[in-house]
């Protein structure tokens, strides 16, 4: 039942987003797009905080390097798009890979606190390197790929809403199965208790290690869509700001849930655009919904919606 209820939910998930274009205005597509890639954001982190257990206020720093890294590529060399991909996910993978190294064998407020102050070495490179990133005013100009011959022209808003929804579902399917392989298993085992799982002859270390790396590859692509879509990156994305946001939203629809993320995401997105044009306090007003959410909610926003969903299957 329950897997038959997951399937109904997906279905539905899927099928609303294939006709979004065909009902929605440019302005709403475009949110979509941005609730796309911060879904896509928020699983990456999902994998590290939601099933792994190590809350990290330094995801940014995969986001922002991936997207520096085709920012600088495509205004300094125009490669093709296939090339500056793996350029910014290589570059996300690197960071990962060295700074892993520096954090993973801490856990809890240590792994935080490591972790947003990595974050911030890069802010501070980014704002200081101006021949290469643009320094303050960040890198302009970026301009979206051309995937001749396959017949999308990215500069249509819908054209580029498919471009981001193939990512999207590319990249759940690759989580769910990472998370239902012996691997993520042994991720949830150590979030559970890494004692026990140490006691069972599992290297902890070398599985946090690549959840590190792995959560960093697909920060990197989310952070390679952003800056396709936006054409312009600062160090803003590299930083604290960016990082808080995504979390809230893991946290917000459901840590370790694959599409909690998602709604946490599609919730801060419209609450940002909406809420902003009425009141300036939009961030206390932000802050006001987490507190309802952990309060009434600790599961997120996606336990109750599935909650209702069995109950709606029982009638």
């Amino acid at each position: 039942m329950k897997k038959y209820i997951s399937c109904i939910i997906v279905a539905i998930l899927l099928i609303f987003l294939s006709l979004a274009p065909s009902f929605l205005s440019t302005y709403f597509l475009g949110l979509l797009i941005l609730t796309l890639i911060y879904g896509i954001f928020g699983m990456s982190l999902n994998i590290l905080t939601g099933y792994t257990g190590l809350p990290s206020l330094g995801h940014a720093m995969f986001f922002g390097i991936a997207a520096y890294a085709v920012g600088i590529l495509d205004v300094e060399m125009s490669l093709q798009f296939g090339l500056e991909l793996a350029a910014g996910l290589f570059a996300a993978a690197l960071i990962g890979a060295s700074f892993g190294l520096l954090t993973v064998r801490s856990k809890g407020i240590s792994f935080v606190m490591i972790t947003l102050s990595l974050s911030m070495v890069l802010w501070g490179l980014a704002s200081n390197l101006a021949g290469f990133t643009g320094g303050a005013d960040g890198l302009s100009g970026i301009s979206r790929p051309d995937l001749s011959p396959i017949p999308l022209d990215l500069e249509e808003t819908s054209h580029f809403y498919y471009f981001t929804l193939f990512f999207f579902v590319l990249s759940a399917l690759l989580i769910y199965f990472i998370i239902r392989s012996a691997f993520g298993y042994a991720l949830l085992g150590i979030r559970e208790s890494e004692s026990r799982m140490n006691s069972l002859g599992y290297n902890t270390w070398l599985y946090k290690y690549m959840s590190f790396i792995i959560s960093g590859v697909f920060a990197g692509l989310a952070g390679i869509l952003f800056v396709y879509y936006n054409g312009y990156v600062n160090p803003g994305d590299l930083g604290v700001e960016t990082s808080a946001k995504v979390l809230f939203m893991v946290i917000l629809g459901g840590a370790g849930t694959l599409f909690g993320p998602l709604i946490g995401a599609f919730s801060i997105v419209l609450l940002e655009n909406f809420v902003s044009t009425y009141s300036e306090r939009w961030p206390m007003i932000l802050g006001a919904i987490y507190v309802l959410v952990v309060l009434f909610a600790p599961e997120g926003i996606y336990g109750p919606i599935k909650r209702f969903s069995r109950r709606l299957v029982r009638l």
